[in-house]
């Protein structure tokens, strides 16, 4: 990944109690911060070629 400041856009997302727990461990197995995590699995999403553009 480049080394250039961030475009912040800052969302709030609704967990599951469950979910929440799942992140919560993940986080203090790996010591990676929530939003590490949650950008990471953002990035390896697919997105298909004709929908690419409508994010835009």
């Amino acid at each position: 990944m480049t080394n250039k400041k961030w475009a912040v856009k800052r969302i709030t997302v609704n967990l599951a109690a469950q979910e929440a727990d799942k992140l919560e461990k993940y986080c203090q197995q790996t010591g990676r911060p929530a939003t590490d995590v949650i950008r990471e699995l953002i990035r390896g999403l697919s997105i298909s070629e004709e929908n690419k553009d409508v994010a835009g």
